[in-house]
């Protein structure tokens, strides 16, 4: 259904700005990549898949004693400034999904007349333990997916690892100029890792070319 999605992983206050409640280091520096990312997306009519974090304090991440691997601070709150999208990754007539599971044939036939962005809502970082993910994925069965946001040794690290081990012919394309990690140690080992096992590193002008690339395909197909 879907040659190729826009993958925007948690681009919301709480990690994108210093006063957010769980800012990422240096991570309003990939704002100006961010915009042009989306932009481009929208420009080029390609669908953005985005995750979100949608915490109460009750869930199982959240803890005022965290160890910063299994658990976190407060932060993404439900109904707070935190938990919503900066401006520059805003979607566009967005489909939410819910970490609750939904009838496969109803969100089959919902994925499949909605032409605008899809949103998951988690309350863990795996955006897998979204229940809904791998039907939704399976609806688009994109080609290609290029992937951004952050953190990318959290967040990001544990949606590349499931969409490397759940749809291993989709070309996966990571724009390290639009990631930051909360360890920025972690960063190099962790790229190097996946474009060992295939996955392309590029920054946002080329994926704008292979947006482009992709828009121009598509309008020659289509006539």
């Amino acid at each position: 259904m879907s040659g190729l999605i826009f993958w925007d992983v948690d681009t919301q206050h709480d990690f994108m700005h210093r006063d957010g409640k769980l800012y990422v280091p240096d991570a309003e520096a990939i704002i100006p990549a961010l915009r042009k990312l989306t932009a481009c997306a929208h420009a080029r009519g390609i669908r953005v898949v985005a995750s979100a974090d949608d915490h109460v304090l009750e869930h199982e991440e959240i803890s005022e004693h965290p160890d910063f691997d299994r658990t976190y601070p407060p932060h993404c709150l439900r109904g707070t400034k935190g938990q919503r999208k900066i401006p520059e990754t805003a979607l566009e007539r967005v489909f939410v999904i819910e970490p609750e599971p939904l009838d496969p044939q109803w969100l089959r036939e919902r994925v499949e007349q909605h032409d605008g962005d899809i949103l998951f809502h988690k309350y863990r970082f795996d955006v897998f333990t979204n229940p809904n993910v791998e039907s939704v994925l399976d609806v688009l069965n994109p080609e290609a997916i290029i992937i951004y946001g952050v953190a990318l040794d959290v967040c990001n690290r544990f949606a590349i690892d499931g969409l490397l081990e759940r749809r291993p012919t989709t070309q996966l394309f990571v724009v390290t100029d639009a990631t930051k990690p909360i360890v920025a140690q972690k960063a190099t080992a962790l790229l190097e890792g996946w474009r060992h096992r295939g996955v392309r590193l590029i920054e946002a002008e080329e994926a704008v070319t292979i947006a482009d690339r992709w828009a121009t395909v598509n309008e020659r197909a289509a006539g």
